[in-house]
């Protein structure tokens, strides 16, 4: 049969590879066709494995072995078993150039697999290639690679979002079934919103950081890019769990303990509740058809039972302050291993410490130094208590704000980004303007909760995400609310 790799999930492709309609082969050899063809003009793709077809091969002999031993539903193997799947340049597979889309790492070869990388081989995945990032995560469009950026599959002109630009692109022009990407501040969700798929960030410590560059380790969680909510409920209980090499990870009954919910008085229907901060709507920063979008999509939601409630947060304001004052501090801590001494790029100097300058000159990008500069001044004497410390004492506040606000409402729903994605090069020379772009979306890394962007619209071509943020450990509230919205079954 014909692949229709546009309409096809995850689970429409393990019904299909269980009942030998088409092997994982053949899948994979389709996405391949598709990367060969597009990949040039989008650039999601920094490299495509060349072992990708053999291992489809041992796939297809496990599904042979399931199909002929075995013919009840659930014993048909693992849902991603022989279904391509593409990486976030920032996480490791042994063997494989990982770079980070940085010069300072640019021949590197990772030495151990991350964790959910060894988690998904255990599934049967087939990794079809590494995906463009910002260096080191360190942007929101994918315009700080040092391999060029990558463009927007609905309009070539424009950015995919970032920093998992690649990955969301990835997925967005029929490259890979699913992606993974890392979310520090909203770059799982905001380059799904700008290329209209699914982007998971999950609870801090629900998926193990481990053989994932850190950029900033309180705040950094791995998650997929999807086509539907399914698809990424499906990746994401295939890579969570409790990890011993990573002792921030909880276990799936106790990130669920979190979750627990009170009955409320007044509650008009079974289905979750939805709070909106309308106070924190109103900016001149926000796209007036990405508000209309909005408001529609509640509308939906209303029209399907849920109740919406107005809530407040009152200090979500100072969220976008905290994050990028927290953030380039955990930077600033995580970068100092790239020394040119240990691994990567090694430039020489008159002396050891000039050879450190030189390396980091020559293999650090504008914006990783910007970051690096930022994060030293804020944990520098004399202003470490000024900065550091009241920023993360702000970050306990707002924390307690979504907590209080959960006492009432099951789910806290914003739009993903203030507008659709932007032209290339629109904001590069305004750092102020990209930082603004993660408005919404830097909440649920300083809070540690999970959110998901789900399609909700378009402004023309170009898609629109809703942003759904649940309680900690409660992913299943935005798979359940997601689900019904995009009315999947």
């Amino acid at each position: 049969m014909k692949i229709d790799l546009h309409n096809l999930t995850i689970k429409k492709a393990h019904d299909h590879l269980m009942a030998g309609d088409f092997t994982s082969v053949e899948l994979t050899q389709a996405y391949l066709d598709v990367i060969a063809k597009k990949n040039k003009d989008i650039n999601a793709y920094l490299q495509v494995f060349d072992d990708a077809l053999e291992a489809a091969k041992k796939a297809d002999v496990k599904i042979a072995e399931i199909r002929n031993k075995k013919s009840k539903i659930e014993d048909q193997g693992s849902m991603l078993l022989g279904i391509p799947c593409a990486t976030k340049d920032n996480i490791l597979i042994k063997g494989k150039i990982a770079s980070s889309s940085s010069k300072i790492l640019e021949d590197y070869h990772a030495t151990y697999n991350a964790t959910v990388i060894s988690k998904l081989e255990k599934e049967g995945a087939i990794f079809l290639g590494r995906t463009n990032m910002d260096e080191f995560a360190m942007g929101g469009s994918t315009e700080n690679s040092a391999y060029g950026v990558t463009k927007n599959p609905f309009d070539l002109k424009r950015v995919a979002g970032g920093s998992s630009g690649g990955s969301a692109a990835s997925v967005a022009m029929d490259g890979s079934l699913f992606a993974l990407g890392s979310d520090t501040g909203g770059s799982i969700r905001q380059p799904a919103s700008f290329c209209g798929v699914v982007g998971l960030k999950p609870t801090y410590g629900a998926v193990s950081r481990y053989g994932v560059m850190a950029m900033g380790s309180s705040l950094d969680q791995i998650g997929p890019l999807t086509k539907t909510v399914t698809d990424a409920e499906i990746v994401f209980n295939a890579i969570r769990g409790k990890d011993i090499k990573d002792g921030t990870t909880v276990d799936e009954h106790r990130g669920q303990a979190f979750a627990t919910r009170l009955p409320r008085p007044g509650l008009l229907s079974a289905k979750p509740i939805i709070g909106v901060p309308r106070h924190f709507l109103g900016g001149d920063g926000i796209n007036k058809d990405v508000l209309k979008s909005f408001e529609s999509a509640l509308t939906l939601f209303k029209e399907k039972g849920y109740e919406i409630r107005d809530i407040q947060l009152p200090n979500i304001s100072y969220a976008l302050m905290v994050y990028y004052i927290v953030m380039p501090a955990e930077v600033s801590a995580n970068m100092a291993r790239f020394d040119g001494v240990r691994f990567g790029l090694h430039v020489d100097g008159k002396n050891g410490i000039d050879d450190y300058f030189e390396t980091r000159r020559a293999g650090l990008g504008r914006e990783v130094i910007r970051r690096i500069l930022l994060g030293t001044y804020v944990l520098s004497s004399g202003y470490y208590d000024a900065y550091y410390n009241r920023a993360n004492a702000v970050r306990r506040m707002i924390t307690d704000d979504f907590l209080k606000a959960f006492q009432d409402v099951d789910l806290v729903a914003t739009p993903t980004a203030p507008s659709p994605a932007f032209n290339i090069g629109e904001k590069t020379d305004d750092p102020v303007a990209m930082y603004l772009e993660d408005i919404f979306t830097v909440t649920a890394n300083i809070t540690g909760m999970p959110a998901v962007s789900i399609p909700c619209g378009s402004v023309g071509v170009l898609p629109i995400g809703l942003q759904l943020t649940a309680r900690h450990g409660d992913e299943t509230a935005l798979f359940s609310a997601g689900k019904d919205f995009l009315n999947e079954q």
